[in-house]
């Protein structure tokens, strides 16, 4: 059962250290298959990865390539309930994420210099999306509607294939919904590793996105810098702060909604009111008694779930801006108050009528979201994942001469004489 902390300067503290260390340590053994297994997709490429599928996955043969055609199908062969539930969350993806494009700039100055700045769409990106009993088709919109709307012109997804050799029809819709132009049915390391690096089959990528599991998320992680890639991804986390005047029974849905996705998910709320927190866990019981998902959520809150009760909504804000939660929710008479105090969150949700998973199917935020603190100084997924940006500068004569000495300066002070030199030969000229 989720415990309960009343704060007292040292109690909430310990918990903060234990929730931040629940993500689990690197595991060696791990490690060192991914790196055997992404050393034998560089060299190798096809013949490794089909070697690596037929071992994994039961998959023989070539690799199956799932083209625009074969995609677009498949929304004629889903629930004509859930398409239209996801072509609607498809649109508010992108009208949320269309006020992140990036303009490029030139910047005229009087001396005849100019300079600026160009964004650019990256060329090609990946999409890992899991197989086997999961089945996320929000991840597919949240992952692939940013980038496209950043201007890729090319995005492709790998996903292990079932035992007919393709993906759920239900993973296929999404990928129409949200513009996957190809889809190479492949998983684990060795789609990684053949984004990557390219094979015969797989085009090399700029940018690998999406979820995976331990081996997925190590070749990432491995990988990276040889291609970017969205984030390394921790346990998901809810955090509350709730006031008197909220419904035990939303807090106690809401805390449960994200403790069933991992054994090591973490549900937070914070109060003023003992008697919500005493609410709150009689709800928790009486409505675990009805979710499919009991045991995962159970043992979650029994090793991450706590209740800390606080004196003020002020020292719970202050509280939530340690934690840098995945997931905030304020759940006040007036949150909106309390907005411009949060500093750290992935992404906030205001209300009581704005649970967690509005976020995650529907509203059009982003829910590929900064975990185990890292909200402290990363961001959540969006169209500027998907940019680089390229600066340009362009000098006179006139501009070059009148900042030469300075240039010069700087160059000699850094022991750089042939950066210094670059210059003095036009001053000579």
């Amino acid at each position: 059962m989720i415990k309960t902390i009343i704060s007292d300067g040292k109690a909430e503290l310990d918990y903060l250290k234990a929730l931040k260390a629940r993500q689990q340590a690197t595991n060696s053994d791990v490690t060192r298959a991914v790196e055997d297994i992404l050393e034998h997709v560089r060299t190798e490429g096809d013949a490794a990865v089909m070697r690596y599928s037929a071992k994994f996955d039961h998959a023989d043969g070539p690799i199956a390539v799932i083209g625009a055609e074969e995609i677009a199908a498949a929304k004629t062969r889903i629930d004509a309930k859930l398409l239209t539930a996801m072509e609607n969350a498809a649109e508010n993806i992108r009208r949320f994420h269309q006020q992140q494009v990036q303009e490029s700039y030139v910047d005229f100055h009087d001396n005849g210099a100019y300079m600026g700045q160009r964004m650019r769409p990256l060329e090609r990106v990946g999409l890992y999306v899991p197989g086997g009993t999961a089945a996320y088709p929000s991840s597919v919109l949240m992952n692939a509607i940013p980038a496209k709307i950043a201007g890729v012109p090319e995005l492709v997804m790998v996903t292990p294939p079932n035992a007919e050799g393709k993906p759920r029809d239900v993973i296929l819709a999404a990928a129409a919904v949200a513009g996957v132009d190809k889809i190479y049915m492949v998983g684990g390391a060795q789609a990684v590793a053949a984004l990557a690096y390219g094979t015969e089959t797989i085009p090399q990528v700029d940018k690998i996105v999406g979820p995976g599991n331990i081996f997925v998320a190590t070749a990432k992680r491995l990988l990276y810098g040889v291609v970017d890639i969205d984030m390394i991804a921790g346990p998901s986390e809810i955090l509350i702060v709730a006031d008197e005047n909220a419904d035990p029974r939303f807090m106690a849905a809401d805390l449960m909604s994200q403790c069933e996705h991992d054994v090591l998910a973490g549900g937070v709320l914070l109060t003023d009111s003992a008697k919500l927190a005493e609410d709150v866990k009689v709800e928790i019981a009486e409505q675990l008694k009805h979710l499919s998902r009991a045991e995962i959520i159970e043992r979650s809150m029994d090793d991450y779930g706590v209740i800390v009760v606080f004196d003020t909504i002020a020292e719970c804000i202050d509280y939530a801006n340690r934690v840098a939660p995945e997931h905030l929710e304020v759940v006040t008479a007036e949150p909106e108050r309390y907005l411009g105090q949060i500093k750290n969150a992935g992404s906030v949700f205001l209300g009581a009528w704005t649970p967690e998973p509005v976020g995650d199917y529907y509203a059009g935020a982003n829910h590929v979201l900064p975990t185990s603190g890292t909200a402290r100084f990363f961001s959540p997924l969006g169209v500027d994942s998907f940019y680089k940006r390229m600066a340009f500068t362009s000098y006179s004569k006139d501009a070059l001469l009148a900042a030469a000495d300075e240039i010069i300066c700087f160059a000699e002070a850094e022991g750089l004489t042939a950066h210094a030199n670059a210059v003095k030969v036009r001053k000579e000229q």
